[in-house]
């Protein structure tokens, strides 16, 4: 009797906790015999990791602090196989589709779209069961050279395809893009874009959307320096806005402004530090 085969290894590399927490979650619905041997928070982590556990797959994110996906990528390509381990099958994490280019389907590499949906999730680990079996069927020394020259001209043709922030040069601030929050007994992940407003009180900052009220511990003063300024405004010392959702600003019988949100019946109070905000509205 034949043994079994070897699970299949794989390392995930974001430098968002909660993506990686997402895609583990969602990997464990969808490929449950996968085993993530490793998680990296940036490109130099990653090439390290691969580098010492010779995984079978590594789920790069695209942006990254420092080295970049497409950096580290590249330098995992180069890497010398052996006779087990041919090197590793990659897939970019990628927020942007048009960063999905024609390159991704000549089968070197794959794409997950954040956030990671599982159906979406589920056509790329059929497409990374088949060329593991491909690759497997052909044996390791056969196929590394080919594999390693592939992926090069690919991660060429993707770099030069990408902003320049993308690849290892001036990188703007990493802006939040999830939050993680409690529903009831359950726990969401969130789109920032998605939140009407943030309204603290002094345990809890309510996180309220068109459909969805959460709760999460994060002070506003901690998500002022998180968010995108050009979208959420501070009004208040413990309220942000979503400048997008706010339909008009009127005044109270007491004189105080008071911001009307877009699918929301509740009215937040401007305090006297954040008028100007509204001049002349």
């Amino acid at each position: 009797m034949n043994p079994p085969p070897a699970p299949v290894r794989a390392l995930i590399a974001d430098d968002e906790r909660l993506m990686r927490d997402q895609l583990r979650s969602r990997l464990a619905q969808v490929w449950p015999e996968l085993q993530i041997v490793a998680e990296a928070r940036n490109g130099d982590e990653a090439v390290a990791q691969v580098a010492e556990l010779r995984p079978d797959l590594v789920f790069l994110d695209i942006r990254m602090p420092g080295r970049s996906g497409i950096e580290a990528a590249r330098e995992i390509a180069r890497m010398d196989p052996t006779d087990t381990w041919p090197g590793c099958e990659v897939v970019f994490i990628t927020a942007y589709d048009q960063y999905a280019v024609e390159a991704f389907e000549q089968g070197v590499v794959d794409y997950v779209l954040k956030p990671a949906e599982p159906e979406r999730l589920r056509l790329t680990v059929e497409r990374l069961r088949q060329r593991l079996a491909r690759r497997a069927e052909q044996g390791a020394a056969g196929t590394a050279d080919a594999l390693q020259s592939q992926m090069q001209r690919l991660l060429a043709q993707l770099a030069g395809q990408l902003p320049a922030a993308s690849q290892g040069g001036a990188v703007p601030p990493q802006r939040l893009q999830w939050i993680q929050a409690s529903v009831g007994s359950q726990i969401q992940l969130i789109a920032v874009e998605d939140v009407l407003f943030f309204i603290s009180d002094e345990k809890y900052t309510r996180v309220q959307t068109a459909q969805t009220e959460a709760l999460i511990r994060k002070p506003i003063k901690e998500l002022v320096e998180e968010v995108d300024p050009a979208l959420f405004w501070q009004i208040h010392r413990s309220t942000l806005v979503n400048a997008r959702a706010i339909a008009g600003v009127l005044r109270d019988e007491r004189g105080r402004q008071l911001v009307q949100v877009r699918g929301c019946a509740e009215r937040l109070e401007v305090s006297r530090s954040y008028t100007q905000l509204f001049k002349g509205m």
